[in-house]
Parts: structure tokens; sequence; C-alpha cells
């Protein structure tokens, strides 16, 4: 009689979606200062903007240079170094006395955190085997609602005790717990001593010869140039521009669209700002539980992984009518935002598996780091070119309404043009041989 696998694999799920919790806890916490920001140092738009380019420029680079590095130092020790530096960034937060504070300490924060995905990614693929990868990165990414969720409830009553100061500190720290856990409990699977054979086993049951062999050049070796030269990084590349723009907008203007629209400000913003990413937490699950069921009932890897894709695609659409059904009462606007939101991640759950159903381990987080870089590239071009200049405008003659309108539409259509593109480049998503 076989033996059954043990569960090790979640404990290590676990702990990423911790991290990535943290994660995204420490780079949503400005958004709900904004207001009092603005206040004590006299910012418009403009600065905020700014302030956001700053982050997902430094956030950029850091993805290009961060998945390089931790395919050199592991997943252990790049995932440690990654997350004690963006801590300490986030901290450091309660230091700025100024604007130019601000995108320093926020550039440090950008440069940092960047290193979460390529690790993350890179550690599904070395625990879990390939039908089971999109629901782990589904689990470990709805961190990035939780995150989302637990500031709005908490950094209002921080403010209010203690000071913005103090929001960051505290949220900043958090960090450095998750560090003592993932240096106690982490190592790849061949060298866990914890690791029961029957899951070694199981983690390693869909292994390609691209993965068995040890004559694989070493990362190192491979440039980013010869990368970006295969059509399999540019569709994951060209995927992650078109969408993440999407996700980012969410997470640092949500607020305000509830503020600007409906006068919600503070603890006011809690509940609706929770819904919207509550919903996604289960678009998240949900996201990496369909391909799998699909695969389980036979469907090719890469038919069941499009197949997926093209669903949540088509259910980000109705956010076009978000601001329209907005007027007639805000929940409706609310829903359908968190809608969106839901499918953003069960899209990004897939996206991420891509990589590792394409390229052998070795190279995984290059490439989710020079496809994580494109995504924050494109976010950058939205704020610089449409939510910087538009927003600004909008506001100033007293139709902000109208730009949230635009980008609604604009979150509508992204993901069936990504889709679209993925397809002809990879129709089939054939393994890379490097």
């Amino acid at each position: 009689m076989n033996e059954k696998p043990g569960n090790y694999r979640w404990v290590i799920c676990s702990l990423i979606f911790f991290a990535t919790t943290v994660n995204y806890l420490d780079r949503a916490v400005i958004s709900l200062l904004k207001s009092d920001l603005t206040k004590e140092f006299k910012w418009d738009d403009g600065d905020y903007a700014n302030i956001e380019i700053a982050f997902k420029v430094a956030y950029s680079i850091g993805l290009l240079l961060a998945g390089r590095l931790i395919d050199r130092l592991g997943t252990k020790m790049g995932y440690f170094f990654a997350t004690l530096l963006w801590s300490i960034s986030a901290v450091f937060h309660s230091l700025a006395n100024s604007t130019i504070g601000f995108i320093i300490v926020r550039s440090a924060l950008g440069l940092s955190e960047a290193g979460n995905f390529p690790a993350a990614i890179k550690t599904v693929s070395e625990w879990f085997p390939k039908k089971d990868r999109a629901l782990a990165t589904g689990i470990f990414n709805s961190g990035s609602n939780i995150g989302p969720i637990i500031a709005p409830l908490t950094v209002p009553f921080i403010v209010h005790a203690w000071g913005w100061r103090w929001a960051f500190v505290i949220t900043g720290s958090i960090g450095f717990i998750w560090l003592i856990l993932w240096f106690w409990f982490y190592d790849t699977p061949s060298q866990q001593k914890r690791l029961k054979k029957a899951e070694y086993d199981y983690i390693n049951s869909d292994t390609d010869e691209h993965d068995k062999t040890d004559k694989l050049p070493d990362n190192s070796k491979v440039s980013w140039s010869k990368l970006l030269s295969y059509r399999q990084t540019l569709a994951f590349s060209v995927g992650k521009f078109l969408t993440d723009p999407i996700w980012w907008f969410y997470l640092f203007w949500l607020p305000d669209f509830l503020e600007s629209q409906y006068g919600l400000k503070d603890t006011g913003r809690a509940l609706p700002v929770a819904l919207v990413y509550t919903m996604a937490i289960f678009g998240s699950i949900y996201g990496g539980y369909l391909p799998k069921s699909l695969i389980e009932k036979n469907w090719p890897v890469f038919k069941a992984r499009k197949t997926s894709m093209l669903i949540y695609a088509f259910a980000v659409v109705p956010i076009i009518f978000a601001q329209i059904l907005g007027s007639v009462n805000m929940w409706l606007a609310v829903i359908i935002i968190g809608l969106a939101a839901s499918a953003h991640q069960a899209w990004s759950a897939n996206i991420f598996t891509t990589v590792s159903d394409m390229f052998p381990k070795k190279m995984v987080g290059s490439v989710t780091g020079i496809g994580g870089m494109f995504g924050s590239i494109g976010s950058v071009c939205l704020s610089l070119f449409v939510q910087k200049n538009m927003f600004v405008h909008y506001r100033a003659i007293h139709q902000i309404e109208t730009a949230y309108y635009i980008m609604f539409f604009v979150c509508g259509g992204s993901y069936l043009l990504a889709w679209c593109i993925m397809h002809f480049l990879v129709p089939k998503m054939k393994k890379v041989n490097i």
C-alpha cells in the first residue's frame, strides 16, 4: 500500500502567504494616509503620483535584479534578505519629513519588495507538482488581498492613537517576525529533514527532463537578452505589462475613489475596501482550483491554463459599468470592482504559473523578474501618462468621475487584449529547451 504524502509543502505555502501579506500591507499603508500626508506636506495629485511612480520605477529595477539574485542565492537566503530590506525600508517611512523624503523611502521599498514574487514563484516551482502550482500560487497570492484588508482595519486606529508615523513603524515591523519563521522552517525539498519521502516523491511526480538533469546551464550564464529572445518570455512579459497596472490602480486609488465619489474617509472606507479585497481572496484561490480540476480531468496543462485565464479575462469586463452603477448605489460600484479584483487575482495565479509551465526551475526566478519588471513598467506608464495628468486635470475642473470612468474602461479591456497576444505568441505554451 502506497504511503500518503504529507502536508509540509503547505507549511511552506503558508510562509510565502504570510510574506506576501506583509509585502502588500507595507505598500498599502501610504494610500490610507494620503489625506493626512496631503494636509501636512501640501501635496496635490501630481505629488502623490510622483511618489507612486518612484516606487514603481524602483520596483521595476528591483524585479529584474531580484530574479537573477534569487536564482543565484537560492530561495532561502534570497527571500530572507529581500524581506529584511523591505521591512527596514517600511519602518524608515516614519522618518520622512518632505515629499523628497517619501520619494526616497518609497524607492527603497520598491527596490526591496521586488524580491517577493520571484522568490515566491520559485519556491512554488520547487515545492509543488505542476497540477498544484496554480492552486498554491492562488493561495499565497491571496496575501496580496489580506494586506490591503488589514491596512484599513488597523492603520486609521493607529493614526488616531499615536499618529501617522507609528502606522509605518508598526506595520513595517511585522516582517521581522516572518524572518524568524522562514529561517527556522524553510529548506529546499532535497534538504528538508522534516519532509517525508512520500511527499518528496509526490512533489517530483511530474518533473520533466529539463529539471531532472544537472547539465542545465547555470542561471548566471544565461543572459537576459537570451531569455528575452524566447517567445515564452515575451508572452509572459506582455501579459504582465497589460494587466499588472490594473491591480496597482486598485491598490493606490481605491481609497481616493471612495473619498472623492462618496465622501468616505478614514474608518468609513474600511468596510468597502475590505469587501473588495475579500472578494479578491476567493478569486485568487478559485483561480488556482479551476485549472487544477481541469488537469485532473486529463486536459492538457496549456489548455486548462488558457481556458481558465480566458474566463477570468471576461469576468473583468463588467467594471466598465462601475461608475454608472455607482451613481445609483455605492455598493453596486464596490461589488463590481470587487468582481474585477477577484478576476485579476485568478488571472494572476495562472499567469505566474505559466513561467514554471514553460521554463526549467533554474530559470523561474529570472523570468518571473523580467515579466514582473515589464508589469511594473506598465504601471509606471499608466501613472505617468494617464493617471497623473488625467486625474489632476479632471479634479481641477470638478469632473473627477470622468477620470475614473476612463480608467474603468481601460481596466475592462486589458485582460482580453493580454490573453489574445499571449495566445498568439505561445499557442500551446511549449517548454523552453535551453
